[in-house]
């Protein structure tokens, strides 16, 4: 993984509150969380200060200078190459894991969900985002422009991600001796998403039959055993 590529990212790649993930997370006030791939750590600042959980753990590649980074309200913000560290805590201790487009971006995705679901408490659930490479605009680019050009700001064939994944093969990624898939929306279908709203007319006029193409990102909900 070359770092380098994330340094020419707009600040806003890494300080963006996933308000759609927290609005899928568990009332429960006593509740733990890790984020992996926390960013500037704005998002784990809001549920703390929100008091959605009593405890935030963040893991980033990069440390970011001037970020929520070491704001007091995070517990523990660990700067780590999580494929090739340790995450410092303890097994089965958290509620719940966000991966928020992360996983598209590491080398090797099914050893991480494994290891990271040994971080989980049992019936814990890992809340995943992640881009949908079968959405229409992508594949015509594909197909109809033989275009499968790389974007170092970002979007689906972001320059960082080394996976591509349609629904089915996050599913699959999810589904493992120790979780189990419970929950799956295309992003644009949950109404906190205010630009979503085109697209969920189209949805809603074509029946549902069109929701792969129209889907530019799934969030998906697993399960602890």
């Amino acid at each position: 993984m070359n770092k380098n590529y994330y340094t020419i990212k707009e600040p806003g790649y890494f300080s963006n509150v996933r308000m759609d993930i927290i609005s899928l997370l568990p009332v429960d006030p006593k509740q733990k969380i890790l984020e992996i791939g926390a960013g500037s750590g704005n998002t784990l600042v809001y549920i703390k200060e929100k008091k959605i959980a009593a405890e935030v753990m963040g893991v980033e590649l990069l440390h970011i200078p001037g970020s929520n980074q070491q704001n007091a309200a995070i517990d523990n913000f660990q700067i780590a190459d999580i494929e090739n560290e340790h995450i410092s805590a303890p097994k089965e201790f958290f509620d719940v894991i966000i991966c928020a487009d992360v996983l598209e971006h590491l080398a090797d995705p099914w050893t991480m969900v494994d290891k990271m679901a040994g971080h989980l408490k049992s019936k814990g659930l890992m809340v995943v985002s992640m881009p949908n490479i079968r959405e229409i605009k992508t594949i015509f680019k594909i197909l109809f422009k033989g275009d499968f050009k790389y974007d170092p700001s970002g979007g689906i064939l972001d320059k960082t991600h080394l996976r591509f994944f349609c629904k089915k093969n996050i599913r699959q990624l999810l589904t493992t001796d120790k979780l189990l898939p419970v929950y799956c929306t295309p992003n644009f279908m949950l109404k906190i998403v205010t630009d979503g709203r085109k697209r969920r007319i189209i949805n809603l006029l074509s029946f549902g039959l069109f929701e792969n193409l129209l889907t530019v990102q799934y969030v998906f909900i697993a399960q602890k055993k």
